[in-house]
């Protein structure tokens, strides 16, 4: 039987309790958040609407501008909320179900990056098979695989941690809610959920991270055998979209993720590139550095809107 004396609420403390300081975060984050949705629906609505956009790099693209948009908004909103709030509470169910989200969100980012670096490899090393090598059905298949398997993992932490009794304080000196914030203050012997954690975190993310490395130290290997300069910088140039995701994304996840979960500031900044700052960032990358991304945000203009000018 559950423990009667059991919370049932906890207190976010969130970025900063200064109220002046307050208001000029949400000011910034709202501004961040607003950014976020407008770019990755704009880099959805430009790959769906442009004929030319429909390759196996840019259904993945798609892909990622969903997730950025599903990742941002697991912690965003809690997060503008409780910076003009005075109580700065979450129930215990809500926290485990944003704690979930968070998981499956990123486990999938993880996962996706990964299958996005062995496209940009198959797309530089055969690109004459290209197109059938990577099909529609394998794409979609890789996407599929990716939420599964980010799923089943967030199932596999998530479901033990349902069963912990909280009784030994509320406050998380945090502004969303991680597993590693909620274990010490269970009652319960958390023990084997950490090591459940710990575990699940080193194969997925460490496993795709090593994926990606692998994919890349290919695709580095087949760029060094092109004779022209030209071709080289070619094939680099499709990649350098994906590997500053890919650096921003490990970069300030695995920081987040090692640091203790103390409410430092440098937790703070690292947990809110990752969580917030990053999913902003991934449209403006993709849109500046890519050629043909530019090219149809231009020609959706001119056939929507200058008609009307």
């Amino acid at each position: 039987m559950r423990n009667d004396s059991a919370i049932r609420e906890f207190i976010l403390l969130g970025l900063s309790a200064d109220p002046h300081i307050q208001a000029v975060l949400f000011v910034l984050l709202f501004l961040i958040y607003l950014l976020t949705l407008v770019g990755n629906f704009l880099m959805l609505l430009v790959i769906r609407a442009d004929s030319h956009l429909h390759t196996p790099m840019y259904f993945f693209l798609k892909q990622l501008s969903f997730l950025d948009l599903c990742h941002s908004s697991v912690t965003a909103p809690k997060m503008l909320e409780n910076l003009l709030s005075k109580s700065k509470t979450i129930f215990v169910e809500s926290c485990l179900a944003q704690t979930f989200f968070v998981f499956a969100t990123g486990g999938t980012e993880a996962c996706l990056l990964a299958v996005m670096a062995y496209d940009r490899y198959v797309a530089i090393s055969s690109p004459l098979l290209y197109g059938q090598l990577m099909s529609h059905q394998l794409c979609a298949g890789l996407v599929w695989g990716s939420w599964g398997l980010a799923f089943a993992d967030a199932l596999i932490n998530i479901l033990p941690a349902v069963q912990l009794d909280f009784c030994e304080g509320r406050i998380i000196p945090h502004f969303s809610c991680e597993l590693s914030s909620l274990f010490p203050l269970s009652c319960s012997d958390t023990s084997t959920n950490f090591m459940m954690l710990l575990c699940s975190s080193v194969l997925h993310f460490f496993g795709t991270f090593i994926m990606i490395v692998s994919s890349y130290s290919r695709i580095v290997s087949t760029i060094l055998h092109i004779s022209s300069t030209s071709g080289r910088s070619k094939a680099f140039s499709t990649c350098s979209s994906h590997l500053t995701t890919v650096i921003l994304f490990y970069g300030s996840g695995f920081i987040s993720y090692l640091l203790p979960a103390s409410g430092s500031p440098l937790e703070m900044i690292f947990s809110l590139q990752y969580s917030v700052v990053t999913p902003m960032l991934n449209p403006l990358i993709y849109s500046l550095q890519n050629k043909e991304v530019k090219a149809a945000v231009g020609r959706m203009f001119r056939k929507y809107f200058y008609p009307l000018m």
